[in-house]
């Protein structure tokens, strides 16, 4: 396994983070058997991976729960990122929901405690006031966000430490480039990469945009008539298929995954700390485990830009892959 500093942190994380939403089943991710998290959990650690992300907002802190049942005994082993909501940010609410996730993870510490969203509505200076309280108390080892934009990161820069800003990037989510990830570099702030394989999209599953479930069709990749898409844009489904297939190709010509090429490309991008991948067992954890050890060359990683580059340039700006306008500022 590979690892890296977390942030400006002493704090070594695996490269490879297991994304712990699923472990909350629910609406969104379905029936979900806590036993086969749990032994997920177990089969990760046993794998070099001690990097687990999760959030209180996660079927109301039910992935918390697993990951801690999962962790008994084994907390020593683990690197905890968890999430506090937006609807939390109020400095007697930050240190509530805290002290919740304290609880439902069993554990009286949290390495990395993250803002999930932005809330415009409470001054960011409170909530941050309430991070470094918790902070001195020991209860939590390092502050970072999640989903802040410009305006939001630099004003959380200029009140606090903040060592990682997790975002949606991969091949074909490469708006943060723009503006976003060269604050990172000039900050050394690290990336936690979110949705790394494009929801899917990036594993080859998928050929043509009438093939990916209306649940998973709600970004801004897809046009908005699909029936839960919000966002009111036109998508830009024939760039992103047309961009799925030429990934394909350079994968096939390198006798890899194309998972796994699309992974290795994000492991090489500048400032990035992490990817999280998603496993609702042992076996899908498997799958994505090879890539510690793939290294793409700089043409390899050049043609891999360049066919997504169409895809970058229809999406514009707006680093939100839901909603129109932008919750993120």
């Amino acid at each position: 396994m590979e690892y890296r500093k977390l942030g400006k942190t002493d704090i070594d994380v695996s490269v490879i983070a297991l994304g712990c939403w699923p472990f909350a089943g629910g609406q969104y991710w379905g029936d979900q058997d806590d036993t086969a998290s749990i032994a997920t959990v177990h089969a990760a650690l046993d794998a070099g991976i001690n990097f687990f992300d999760t959030a209180e907002g996660y079927e109301a802190g039910h992935s918390e729960r697993v990951l801690g049942r999962g962790l008994l005994g084994r907390r020593d082993e683990a690197i905890i990122a968890t999430k506090v909501s937006p609807n939390h940010l109020r400095p007697d609410e930050v240190i509530a929901a805290c002290e919740e996730s304290l609880r439902n993870l069993q554990t009286d510490y949290i390495d990395l405690y993250q803002i999930h969203w932005p809330n415009h509505d409470v001054p960011l200076v409170d909530t941050v006031g309430a991070l470094h309280r918790l902070k001195e108390q020991g209860k939590i080892r390092a502050i970072g966000v999640s989903n802040f934009a410009v305006q939001d990161f630099s004003e959380m820069l200029a009140l606090s430490e903040c060592e990682t800003n997790q975002l949606p990037y991969s091949l074909l989510w490469r708006v943060i480039e723009r503006e976003i990830q060269p604050i990172c570099v000039a900050h050394s702030v690290g990336i936690i990469c979110y949705s790394p394989l494009a929801q899917g999209l990036l594993t080859g599953r998928y050929k043509a945009a009438d093939e990916v479930p209306d649940g998973l069709a709600q970004t801004r990749w897809y046009n908005s008539n699909r029936i839960k898409a919000q966002h009111g844009e036109p998508g830009c489904e024939a760039e992103v298929f047309a961009a799925v297939e030429e990934v394909r190709k350079i994968a096939a010509e390198l006798g890899q995954p194309m998972a796994n090429v699309a992974l290795a490309w994000v492991k090489q991008q500048a400032a990035v700390t992490s990817f999280l991948v998603g496993a609702r067992n042992p076996d899908e954890l498997s799958w994505n485990l090879p890539v510690v050890d793939l290294t793409l060359s700089n043409d390899v990683v050049q043609r891999l830009s360049a066919a997504t580059e169409p895809v970058k340039a229809k999406l514009g700006n707006n680093p939100d892959m839901w909603l129109v306008p932008s919750r993120m500022r």
